[in-house]
């Protein structure tokens, strides 16, 4: 399948898990007011440790729901954080640290260990009964090893924050994410003007990408220009999971 490749919104969910599930609950309704009616849902197995996803059956049979319903379930990452004492250089340890909040999971993981948690993952997702196309790097931070290790998997595709890559083919669709940092008040500030100008930008492209947090949803302001910017590209573009674009 190869549909809406002329004019395309994707919209995606962060972090979902049982930790998240309320506010993502309320993404969801928002988003389906403003007709957005299919996400991609971003899934982590074990959130920051908290629980493992399986032991958790109403957040599966909720997955099961939205999945019928037309939503996509995506793997992202299986801890979404970078384990503790991973050392690296100086500049690894200011991108999984600082800029990312220590959630660089698949940044510098080897490739058996990226393996290993993707191969898991993703089984414990199909074994209740969801399809696990892609996989999403928590904060897009996908190094070459785990990358090689979700090619070999058989993931059909990832995406980064400044495009979609189709792993089983190499195809790369150049669309760079709507997304927000809402840790601080000005970090809040640069996001709302960014994000106003980058979606002018992005008027001409073939897809165009929003990728949303549970914590957006804290912030009104946030809430409000993402859902305006969503509704104003529904209206002229195509609403498609990220498996619609790579016929997956």
């Amino acid at each position: 399948m190869n549909i809406a490749r002329e004019r395309a919104l994707a919209v995606s969910v962060h972090d979902v898990s049982p930790w998240t599930c309320q506010r993502v609950k309320l993404i969801l309704r928002d988003l389906a007011a403003e007709g957005i009616g299919v996400t991609s849902l971003l899934v982590v197995p074990d959130h920051h440790h908290r629980g493992r996803v399986e032991e958790d059956t109403e957040f599966l049979d909720w997955l099961q729901q939205l999945q019928s319903a037309g939503h996509e379930v995506v793997l992202h990452g299986f801890f979404h954080v970078r384990d503790r004492g991973s050392g690296g250089s100086w500049w690894q340890r200011m991108v999984t640290e600082h800029y990312t909040a220590g959630e660089g999971e698949f940044y510098d993981i080897d490739y058996e260990e990226a393996y290993r948690r993707l191969e898991q993952g993703r089984k414990i997702l199909v074994d209740a009964g969801l399809k696990i196309p892609g996989f999403i790097a928590p904060a897009w931070l996908l190094g070459s090893e785990a990358e090689r290790a979700a090619r070999d998997l058989g993931f059909a595709y990832t995406t980064r924050l400044r495009g979609v890559l189709a792993l089983q083919t190499g195809e790369w669709t150049a669309s760079q994410s709507l997304v927000y940092s809402v840790r601080s008040f000005w970090r809040r500030t640069v996001s709302l003007g960014w994000n106003a100008w980058l979606a002018s930008r992005l008027q001409s492209n073939a897809m165009v990408r929003i990728g949303l947090h549970p914590p957006d949803w804290d912030h009104e302001k946030i809430r409000r220009q993402s859902l305006d910017l969503a509704k104003a590209a529904a209206v002229e573009r195509s609403v498609i999971r990220y498996r619609d674009w790579v016929g997956a």
